[in-house]
């Protein structure tokens, strides 16, 4: 859903004002299994599944639904370019060798490891929660303290984890934008302990 949203906010919208939808709300949209595309500007359907404009969506099938035109619209739809840009990119990277990366590897591998201004980072970054009081809490020092001892790798993938890139905008952290698109500075946010808590980024 989120590659969705990134490529087509609206849609994205719609889809997510579907899964909250009570059950007579949503047959009364008369949806089925198809979408309609637009082929040399003429409107036409195509049936996510087989027989799909036979099919009704309901809160049972709802799920199949998004399933299928998320499928279609990241993949099915665009699936001839799909196929040759894979088939460029297996001519250059053996695919035996992918297998051994996910995809936050692959990316460092691809893009290799970015400078990473540590100024610029504590310049843009916001402080919330317990931590309001910023440079002159103790445990905000220590952050400060362990990315100034990281590596160039480390500090990518802390960036990773938090923003889901790991390098920075060409225009500092100033520009760092979320994945709905909108700027969001780096934030350090200080809750308090809770057995169950995780760390929690993005």
């Amino acid at each position: 859903m989120q590659d969705l949203a990134e490529q087509d906010k609206p849609y994205y919208d719609s889809l997510l004002m579907l899964q909250n939808m009570k059950e007579v709300h949503l047959e009364s949209m008369c949806l089925d299994f198809t979408a309609t595309e637009r082929v040399a500007g003429k409107p036409t359907t195509v049936e996510l599944v087989p027989g799909g404009a036979d099919i009704t969506v309901t809160k049972s099938n709802l799920e199949q639904f998004c399933e299928a035109i998320l499928r279609y619209r990241l993949m099915e739809r665009i699936k001839p370019q799909l196929a040759e840009l894979l088939l460029g990119f297996l001519d250059v990277v053996p695919e035996y060798a992918l297998a051994i990366f996910d995809s936050k590897e692959l990316e460092i591998s691809l893009c290799g490891l970015p400078e990473i201004d540590i100024d610029d980072w504590k310049s843009h970054t916001h402080y919330t929660g317990l931590l309001q009081d910023g440079a002159e809490n103790c445990i905000v020092q220590w952050f400060w303290e362990i990315i100034d001892d990281m590596d160039s790798e480390m500090r990518s993938r802390l960036l990773q984890f938090v923003t889901g890139s790991s390098g920075v905008p060409v225009r500092g952290f100033a520009a760092l934008r979320g994945s709905d698109g909108t700027v969001k500075h780096f934030a350090l946010h200080g809750t308090n302990i809770n057995p169950s808590s995780y760390p929690r980024a993005q």
